[in-house]
């Protein structure tokens, strides 16, 4: 028999009804495939435990924050489980670490170094079902540690390399992946297939589906996934190679998506002397608290001083500030730091986007026509993002979905 790795997020376990349903669903796909599941903590769970640490102290140890976080996927894995036996399946559930996941000494966003699959195949061949929970390993320290936002996906997709998975179904209360959120632009379609490219871009730009390096996993070993809505039976959105794909029209202008993101933060750094040190200061500093930077700017002006300006997640948002706060702080009289919480970043994907020049020029035109000023522009082969005032961001994603629709693929 095949092995299907089937991951189930927070919305898809978020009461006994759901776990119950959930289980339901596992025992039909355990018909013809052994299986193996992938849980993440139910609804906001993580959040709450989140909350409760920082009633605490605003800087809680990571090492803690680990432990504390890791509870939520263990009582969703737990349940279903126990779910599962009462309807006379054989499961086993087993965290991270049981299940031989084993990560870097990076608390709180951990890196998979290599999955131990031993376990995990005997108990399939003892004829169980395996129940994992997501976001969590074991690191060099012997500690839990966790795979950082949207860990579960990861987890999912690493158990399906490691197992040689015929598919990894990644289960969520969307459809699958849509031309852009269906909560701003009623029209908005799914999209039947992806490649792994145009869904990478679309995760790091605000397309909340998938965690963007799960999919740089999925990839790298060539696993296909499918993203579909747990309560339907409707088919998904496939996310494959380009070479599986097989686009009919070779050069035609093919849009996935338009994203959007409001969850950025806008760091301006001004009066910076000039000299690479002060530049590979910051974001080396940053990168080794690490913090992902988005988009990059750096201007130089008439008095031989340099701005830069960045973006930062805003779970990331005081992180940084305490970081350039402690780099500045002997020269804050001259070296001014200015934080903006009021911006979004919106992005048209698309396969070779970049050589289509119309693009940026229509972009422009419409942002134009309806008064949005573009605040920051980056552009590669399968991205143009731009950030704006977030109170412009649901005209402009409005705007744009309805301006390149025709393009839009299915």
């Amino acid at each position: 028999m095949s092995i299907v790795v089937m991951k189930f997020g927070g919305s898809s376990v978020d009461g006994i009804d759901r776990i119950k349903y959930v289980a339901q669903k596992i025992i039909s796909k355990k018909k013809n495939n052994e299986i193996v599941v992938v849980v993440s903590a139910s609804g906001n769970s993580t959040d709450n435990l989140i909350k409760k640490a920082k009633k605490i102290t605003s800087f809680p140890s990571l090492r803690e924050m680990d432990m504390l976080l890791a509870t939520g996927e263990m009582v969703s894995t737990s349940l279903l489980t126990i779910m599962l036996n009462s309807m006379g399946q054989k499961a086993i559930s087993m965290t991270g670490p049981q299940a031989g996941i084993l990560a870097d000494n990076n608390y709180t966003c951990a890196k998979i170094k290599k999955i131990k699959i031993n376990r995990i195949k005997n108990c399939l061949l003892s004829g169980n079902i395996v129940i994992v929970a997501g976001f969590q390993a074991l690191n060099v320290n012997g500690d839990i540690t966790t795979l950082g936002r949207g860990g579960s996906d990861l987890t999912a997709i690493a158990l399906s390399a490691s197992l040689k998975a015929n598919l990894c179904e990644i289960y969520s209360d969307v459809e699958g992946v849509y031309t852009a959120d269906p909560n701003i632009v009623k029209t908005a379609k799914k999209i039947d297939c992806l490649s792994y490219d145009e869904m990478l871009e679309m995760a790091g730009a605000g397309a909340q589906i998938l965690q963007p390096r799960s999919i740089i996993v999925a990839k790298k070993f060539g696993i296909v996934i499918h993203a579909r809505n747990t309560f339907s039976k409707n088919p998904g959105t496939v996310i494959t190679s380009e070479q599986n794909i097989r686009r009919k029209n070779m050069e035609t202008l093919l849009i996935s998506g338009i994203t959007s993101d409001k969850n950025r933060v806008k760091f301006t750094v001004r009066n910076l002397p000039k000299g690479h040190n002060i530049v590979l200061k910051i974001f080396d500093k940053l990168a080794k608290v690490n913090i992902d930077v988005d988009m990059i700017i750096q201007s130089s002006i008439l008095n031989k001083k340099n701005d830069i300006i960045f973006t930062v997640n805003k779970q990331n948002m005081e992180k940084t500030q305490t970081e350039l706060n402690n780099i500045f702080l002997p020269k804050l009289n001259f070296v001014k730091i200015i934080r903006n919480e009021r911006i979004a970043k919106i992005s048209i994907i698309g396969v070779g986007i970049k050589e289509n020049y119309n693009v940026i020029a229509k972009m422009f035109n419409i942002f134009y026509k309806n008064k949005i000023n573009i605040e920051m522009i980056n552009t590669s082969e399968t991205i143009i993002s731009c950030i704006v005032d977030k109170f412009n961001m649901i005209k402009a994603v409005k705007e744009l979905h309805e301006s390149f629709e025709i393009f839009m693929k299915r």
